[in-house]
C-alpha cells in the first residue's frame, strides 16, 4: 500500500519561508518521480515542481521560479519543498504525488499517488 503523508504546512507572513515533506513508503520509488501541486480556494489544483528519484531532475511552474526548491532524500524516502519569499498567491492546500511512466510530469493524470495535503496559509 503505498502511501504519501505530507507535512510541514501552517501560516507564514508573506515574505517568509516554509519548508514542506512527503513521507513516501510502501513500495519502491527508484523509477518515479515526485510531484508538488496546490490548490487554492475556488481554484483548479495546478502543478508546482517535480524531482526524479534518479537523477534528481527538477521541474519548476514559471510562479515559483526561484522561490521554491525540490529536493529528495532517496535513503529516507522524503521529498521536500523548499517556499522562500512566499507571497499570498501561495495560499493553497500543497499536495504530494508519485508516477511512472510517462513524459509529460507537470500533469495532474499523470500522477499515481496522491497525499492528503498540507494547508499552507501565506498572510498579508
Amino acid at each position: 500500500q503505498v502511501q504519501l503523508v505530507e507535512s510541514g504546512g501552517g501560516l507564514v507572513q508573506a515574505g517568509g519561508s516554509l519548508r514542506l515533506s512527503c513521507a513516501a513508503s510502501g513500495r519502491t520509488f527508484s523509477g518515479y518521480y515526485m510531484g508538488w501541486f496546490r490548490q487554492a480556494p475556488g481554484k483548479e489544483r495546478e502543478f508546482v515542481a517535480s524531482v526524479t528519484w534518479i537523477g534528481g531532475s527538477t521541474r519548476y511552474a514559471d510562479s515559483v521560479k526561484g522561490r521554491f526548491t525540490i529536493s529528495r532524500d532517496n535513503a529516507k524516502k522524503l521529498v521536500y519543498l523548499q517556499m522562500n519569499s512566499l507571497k499570498p498567491e501561495d495560499t493553497a492546500v500543497y499536495y504530494c504525488a508519485a508516477g511512472s511512466g510517462r513524459t509529460l510530469i507537470s500533469v495532474q493524470r499523470n500522477y499515481d499517488y496522491w497525499g492528503q495535503g498540507t494547508q499552507v496559509t501565506v498572510s498579508s
